[in-house]
């Protein structure tokens, strides 16, 4: 089992992430969500344990010109949007078995790490 770092290489947090990670030696999968975007039902995951708002970024400029702090959609509908429009998304998303983090998080990231060493 491995870290999976799902972010993007411009966003601070993820780089805070990974180098978090990378000075406790910590290895990690990065995914560049350029390259690949996260599907619905990978958003799952987090949205299940964290639930949807703790994944939407309501500070980044897509939320804020697309409106969305006006509409009330359920969570499938939300998961769509988020995996279509990754600049919605609060990084970076994190996951090791069954723990997973959603943006800038040293807390959860350090559960992360002492899990991974206690394996």
């Amino acid at each position: 089992m491995e870290v999976i770092l799902i972010g993007h290489p411009k966003s601070k947090s993820t780089k805070a992430a990974q180098r978090f990670f990378s000075e406790r030696r910590v290895a990690v999968h990065d995914r560049d969500l350029r390259k690949r975007s996260a599907s619905p039902k990978e958003l799952r995951r987090w949205s299940d344990r964290l639930g949807i708002e703790s994944l939407l970024d309501e500070t980044s400029r897509s939320y804020v010109d697309h409106g969305l702090a006006y509409l009330s959609l359920d969570t499938d509908a939300w998961l769509e949007r988020l995996a279509e429009d990754p600049g919605l998304l609060r990084l970076p998303l994190v996951r090791y078995g069954d723990i997973v983090t959603a943006g800038h998080d040293p807390d959860g990231w350090q559960r992360i790490a002492d899990e991974v060493r206690s394996e």
